[in-house]
């Protein structure tokens, strides 16, 4: 769990909440695991 944690920290966007509204924050949320998963698929081929 902290790991993911972690990777999602690296996102600046995702470390404080600056949106206001849960929609968008969660959006952001989704994008950037998202990428942490296309950059996990990409190192294992």
């Amino acid at each position: 769990m902290e790991r993911t944690i972690g990777w999602l920290h690296q996102f600046r966007r995702l470390r404080t909440r600056w949106e206001q509204r849960a929609d968008l924050h969660q959006a952001f949320l989704t994008l950037a695991c998202s990428i942490i998963c296309l950059r996990k698929l990409q190192g294992s081929f």
